[in-house]
């Protein structure tokens, strides 16, 4: 491992276990074994290096978000990839995706949410999109599309941080689950 890629590790679980606040650069280098010059040569800033972090962790997210979220004219179809693409990367990638969630949970005035708003911003466009798309299936969407987009992003992170808290084990979740938060939304949609 490159001291680039170490360094983004030990950031990485720095970030995970006290809190992206909580760490300063002097502990992330002494983690990764390098000085605080060669940190800033990498990425500029801790907050370089936390926007690098999450740019090259979530671009798989979005590259698989995007192949998910192609609509075919089955929103209960489109709806169980979508879901199956992102509990797929959070129980695959847990410190990133825990760390996801927990910025953007901060306060709005900090350097952690305003690095993560915008990755949040491009997954709810998406899926908003599949809701517009797909309206004249859902002849009830009277202009919801953001809501419903909010509820099924809502309950797909709801369920994620209830799968952490078991036992401090990850499983992955079995397509018999997917199926069955996406008939629960389903459900809500069309009652």
């Amino acid at each position: 491992m490159d001291n680039r890629e170490r360094i983004l590790q030990c950031a990485l679980d720095l970030f995970y276990a006290k809190g992206y606040d909580a760490v300063g650069v002097q502990e992330i280098a002494e983690k990764a074994g390098i000085t605080k010059p060669t940190l800033y040569y990498y990425f500029g800033s801790k907050y370089g290096l936390l926007d690098t972090l999450l740019t090259t962790h979530f671009e798989v997210l979005r590259s698989d978000l995007q192949k998910a979220s192609r609509y075919e004219g089955d929103i209960g179809a489109t709806l169980y990839n979508i879901a199956s693409a992102f509990l797929d990367y959070a129980m695959n990638n847990y410190k990133v995706y825990s760390l996801l969630m927990a910025m953007f949970y901060s306060a709005q005035e900090n350097e952690a949410y305003k690095a993560v708003k915008p990755l949040i911003a491009k997954f709810y466009a998406v899926i908003v999109h599949v809701f517009e798309r797909a309206s004249y299936e859902l002849g009830n969407m009277n202009g919801r599309q953001e809501q419903f987009a909010i509820g099924f992003i809502g309950l797909i992170n709801h369920y994620i941080l209830l799968m952490y808290g078991k036992e401090g084990e990850l499983k992955p979740v079995s397509e018999e689950k997917k199926r069955a938060l996406v008939k629960q939304f389903m459900y809500g949609i069309y009652s």
